[in-house]
């Protein structure tokens, strides 16, 4: 069963988000993320290197299909960094947007893209932890599910370069949820953290309520 998120993944913002790279992880790690929302930085969710407690993967592969595995990742210097990878992309070194880019019988598709601002190579490995937050910066219902194909790879990003991932949720009310009015409570922003990191950046969310618990399906991260 799905776990409706606080904070999806990882460490929590000032106690709550983690970000999610590529593997998984036990479960247990998801009571780490049920921390006080109250970092200077807004909450974060995610996981590290993991599928991650507190999110799902659908279609993952199934490592005893020949066919169905990861493709082959670059050649990897010391510390299982592509060439040229330069470490880890950090809160601090990206800016993200959301951008909605279709819609469609109740459900609405998007990206998430971050922005290399620094002024080094750095690489994004995996999933963006995400947390829904309100206008006071509370959290909003939020049940992150990260979709197992494509597989994840490392993304070099380069500076003024970005990568993405996509998104898909509804807005048809489910269960026991309003049909009249806003079927969850309106986010206002999110806190995401990159693949493997503990500190969230904050991005304006523009996508409206996001129904059915707060379901979104995410993408590991690609180059954009």
């Amino acid at each position: 069963m799905r776990r409706r998120l606080i904070a999806v993944c990882g460490v929590a913002l000032a106690g709550v988000l983690a970000a999610c790279g590529g593997g998984a992880r036990p479960a247990a790690e998801q009571g780490e993320l049920t921390g006080a929302l109250t970092t200077e930085a807004a909450p974060s969710s995610a996981a590290t290197g993991s599928s991650g407690p507190g999110a799902s993967v659908e279609g993952a592969p199934n490592s005893a299909d020949p066919g169905g595995g990861a493709d082959p990742v670059p050649p990897s210097e010391p510390g299982g960094q592509p060439p040229g990878a330069g470490g880890r992309c950090t809160a601090a070194s990206l800016t993200g947007r959301f951008q909605p880019t279709d819609a469609g019988a109740g459900n609405r598709h998007g990206m998430f893209v971050v922005t290399n601002t620094g002024d080094r190579t750095c690489t994004l490995t995996g999933y963006s932890g995400l947390q829904l937050l309100d206008a006071a910066g509370g959290p909003v219902p939020t049940d992150l599910v990260r979709t197992g194909r494509p597989a994840p790879e490392p993304v070099v990003v380069e500076p003024g370069a970005s990568a993405s991932a996509d998104l898909r949720w509804t807005v048809v009310p489910t269960g026991d949820e309003p049909v009249e009015g806003p079927c969850e409570p309106q986010p206002a922003s999110a806190a995401a953290i990159p693949p493997d990191e503990t500190q969230p950046l904050t991005v304006t969310w523009p996508g409206g309520p996001v129904c059915g618990g707060g379901k979104i399906e995410i993408s590991p991260f690609r180059a954009a």
